[in-house]
């Protein structure tokens, strides 16, 4: 429970709440809000547009000419539910922003079946004061563009959450006449750099945040995109046939073989990644002479084994080092990394698309203009001198105050404390798959064991990380990938009862899941402790202790 912008402060709510004043009266005015339109108040049924009925309210607000001439603003969505628990959620979107995204609040793993408006919450979202599709004559990098005006870049980077949350609370409490009893923000991927951006920036004004595949270190993130593309070109001269899908299942089997069991029970699951980082050896995956078949070539040895140092040269990776996982066979790794199936993109993969042109127009100062169609991309990203700019992303000039490292990462992530959201008495619960192919957890485990280290081997009082073995890209891979962390959370703060062992288990649409792992379930054990077989059911999540 918090004091927030408003000046109001937070009592707890029983049961439900509804609303005081009526959606089809709700105008800026009647919520009291200065300096923001209202476009649309819309009361929407339970159904396909909503799992709960509520009244959904659009708007516009810091509207603003840019200093590359185009109009910006910050739109956002606030879902108002007819029968209201009492509490809110901040929806801090993925990607590069650029689209007022539903606010729902679930995420692709770790909301359960259930985003937090099926559940009462309160629930805000923004487009994080860019429209993403304002330049359509730049083609794929006109999602990118925005990255011309600092005050774009700046408000994706930290100051749209911190402009939006305040009037999106304020608009809550007057909605319903009372206040907010609890404030949670949740996002994957950028919108988990959000969140972290959220704890160290406002500190006092969640009680609860969820941060899953976080992107905290984006610009450096982007710099790995470039290295992935020149060791993964090297190897064919094209990214889709650099590795076929039996090539990376025969990475995955090895990186099975190596660590599978290292965890008491060969499952499919490589629990201890930092053991396997020990057990497992690409090399001994390389074909010797005269094979040709079940091996790979020294090219692509070579090529996975940049791509898992961060670093083309042997030299201190300028993002991170990754570890070895067996969802480097997921199709989801494949799609950021190696091709897609969109002829638009000339099937490039993600990191050729949205990765080259936000490293171009927004990771980098002075930002590249780059020409949108997929050929030029891929050759922005090809042609990337790694090591004589990547200091680029730290760059400032006097249109650029900020570098894109001081506007997109939390201050002091570094060397984190996080000493004012901890005395705050807020609580955070990081969530990242290990086969994550954009954003590394390795790097991830590194900053959370320094930031326990920081607070005296006691960060899990009040933040706990998660990792999941397997799992993709916010979701997905050859792994269980269904589980609560919201429900986790929310518990924690509410109640005072530290999440440990979380059960996980097989999402119904995740096609990927091993065939033994279906009807099976696992506990998630917070960091360092490792999910290790101690006897009994298999299939059960009871014959696994977090030690």
């Amino acid at each position: 429970m918090k004091t927030i912008g408003t000046g109001l402060t937070v009592a707890l709510l029983a049961g439900t709440a509804h609303a005081q004043v009526q959606c089809q009266d709700v105008t800026a005015e009647a919520l009291g809000l200065d300096d923001v339109t209202i476009t649309e108040a819309m009361a929407v049924p339970a159904g396909d547009e909503s799992p709960v009925a509520q009244c959904r309210i659009r708007g516009v607000m810091a509207e603003r000419t840019g200093a590359d001439g185009r109009a910006y603003a910050l739109r956002f969505e606030l879902a108002l539910p007819d029968d209201w628990n009492g509490s809110f959620v901040h929806q801090f979107n993925g990607g590069n922003d650029g689209s007022v995204e539903p606010a729902l609040g679930g995420l692709p793993s770790g909301t359960g079946d259930r985003p937090a408006l099926s559940r009462g919450y309160a629930v805000v979202s923004s487009d994080a004061g860019h429209d993403g599709a304002a330049v359509p004559d730049a083609g794929l990098a006109g999602g990118a563009r925005f990255g011309f005006d600092f005050e774009a870049r700046r408000m994706y980077g930290y100051g749209a959450v911190a402009t939006l949350d305040p009037v999106a609370r304020q608009a809550v409490e007057t909605f319903y006449g009372q206040d907010i009893a609890y404030s949670y923000g949740m996002g994957c991927s950028n919108g988990g750099r959000h969140a972290m951006v959220a704890a160290a920036r406002m500190p006092e004004a969640f009680d609860g945040i969820l941060a899953t595949a976080p992107g905290y270190d984006l610009p450096r993130a982007a710099l790995q995109h470039a290295i992935d593309v020149q060791a993964l070109s090297a190897v064919t001269g094209d990214l889709a046939s650099s590795f076929t899908r039996d090539d990376l299942a025969l990475v995955a089997d090895g990186i099975r073989a190596s660590c599978d069991a290292l965890d008491g029970l060969e499952d499919g699951l490589v629990q201890d990644p930092a053991a396997c980082e020990a057990a497992f050896d690409i090399g001994t995956l390389q074909c010797s002479p005269g094979q040709n078949g079940a091996c790979l070539s020294e090219a692509q040895v070579t090529a996975l084994s940049q791509i898992h140092a961060g670093s083309l040269d042997g030299e201190a990776p300028p993002y991170s080092d990754w570890y070895w996982d067996a969802g480097i066979e997921s199709g989801n790794w494949r799609f950021w990394k190696l091709e897609s199936p969109i002829p638009p993109w000339g099937n490039l993969p993600l990191i050729a698309v949205m990765g080259s042109s936000s490293l171009a127009q927004v990771f980098t100062t002075p930002p590249t203009q780059v020409a949108g169609d997929p050929e030029s991309l891929l050759e922005f990203a090809a042609t990337f001198d790694v090591a004589a700019r990547a200091d680029d992303i730290n760059a400032t000039t006097d249109a650029f105050p900020e570098s894109a490292m001081e506007v997109m990462s939390p201050p002091g992530s570094d060397d984190p404390e996080l000493a004012a959201f901890r005395d705050a008495g807020a609580r955070l619960i990081v969530v990242h798959g290990n086969s994550d192919a954009v954003f590394s957890a390795k790097n991830t485990a590194d900053w959370y064991a320094t930031l326990d280290a920081n607070n005296g081997g006691e960060a899990g009082d009040f933040a706990l990380y998660y990792p999941v073995p397997g799992m993709a890209h916010c979701q997905g891979g050859p792994t269980l990938d269904n589980y609560d962390m919201f429900a986790e959370l929310v518990n924690w703060v509410e109640n005072g009862e530290a999440p440990r062992e979380v059960p996980v288990s097989a999402s119904p649409g995740n096609d990927e899941v091993p065939a033994d792992l279906v009807d099976a379930t696992r506990p998630l054990c917070p960091a360092p402790l490792i999910a290790t077989y101690t006897g009994d059911d298999p299939m059960s999540a009871d014959s696994f202790t977090c030690q």
